[in-house]
């Protein structure tokens, strides 16, 4: 018995979906070592010139441009194959309230997950609609350093100075900072909402600096994504992420997902809605807080 052409077409976009969700998380945990192996791989090539002259330009002439608002192409972030990345959890961005695009916002987003793709769709992307949402606004990711393929999508370096950048503008700029950072995909796994906000209150302060509104974001689902070898404290596995951390400035979570086309143990993140909404929380307190901002923030 044949297959309808209605049956093979929805198989082909489930066969899709899954093969662009496995380039989207090598690029995530392996984007680094394959861009290093291949720059090697040039430099070592007949087109080493090209490598070359790519170097030059990005780290003499273009170095500044992650902390200076990053370098975004619109064909990037609407490029539909987000949507069928989105459509594989499915993941959707929940507005709660407009925002007024004369001002500036600062989104403090959790949970980091393992690999936040939460805050990469919702706000390097269009795929969940944030243009359409929230008209007006610009968003930047903020991350550690990052180059070309990253600030295609309006992500940043997570700097003091880049976020200076986005905020000191007239108004319609918002900063996503994954608040919790790398020390939080320690605690992703699934059922868990354990926040990491010890010692992390720079955001507040930029945002009293330059009297911008804060904006709490939280990712529903973020956490069921992956699974995660017991790194409960105390335990020798956490004992070396934490030295390793502490060196590499990055924690090595223990994870595993599923696998690509079925639900044995593997790479792929599982197939759970991740829900992302938020909250405007303006803030108005005088200029002496900026220093020693309120813990209630």
């Amino acid at each position: 018995m044949w297959l309808s052409s209605r049956i093979l077409s929805i198989l082909a976009v489930k066969l899709l979906q899954i093969l662009l969700v496995w380039i989207y998380c090598s690029m995530f945990f392996l984007g680094q070592g394959i861009g290093s192996v291949l720059m090697i791989t040039l430099l070592t090539s007949p087109l080493y010139l090209f490598a070359l002259a790519y170097l030059v330009i990005s780290f003499c002439f273009d170095i500044e441009t992650p902390q200076q608002g990053g370098r975004r192409f619109q064909w990037f972030r609407y490029s539909q194959l987000w949507h069928l990345i989105r459509d594989y959890f499915p993941i959707k961005l929940i507005r709660t309230k407009r925002l007024d695009a004369k001002r500036n916002y600062v989104f403090g987003y959790h949970p980091h997950g393992i690999m936040c793709v939460g805050a990469w769709l919702n706000f390097a992307t269009e795929a969940t609609g944030f243009s359409a949402l929230f008209p007006g606004i610009t968003p930047y990711l903020m991350t550690l350093k990052i180059r070309d393929f990253a600030m295609a999508g309006g992500v940043c370096d997570v700097s003091k100075d880049s976020i200076n950048h986005v905020l000191q503008g007239p108004g319609g700029n918002a900063a996503i900072i994954v608040i919790g950072g790398a020390a939080e995909s320690l605690e992703a796994r699934p059922g868990a909402h354990n926040l990491t906000l010890k010692n992390r209150k720079g955001f507040v302060k930029m945002a009293l600096k330059h009297g911008a509104s804060l904006v709490p974001v939280y990712s529903f689902g973020e956490n069921e994504l992956y699974c995660q070898a017991n790194n409960d404290h105390g335990t020798w596995i956490r004992f070396v992420q934490s030295r390793f951390q502490r060196v590499m400035t990055f924690a090595p979570p223990l994870f595993f997902g599923r696998g690509l086309v079925s639900n044995s143990i593997g790479f792929a993140p599982h197939k759970t809605p991740v829900n992302t909404v938020g909250k405007l929380s303006s803030i108005l307190h005088p200029p002496s807080s900026i220093l020693h901002p309120p813990s209630s923030i």
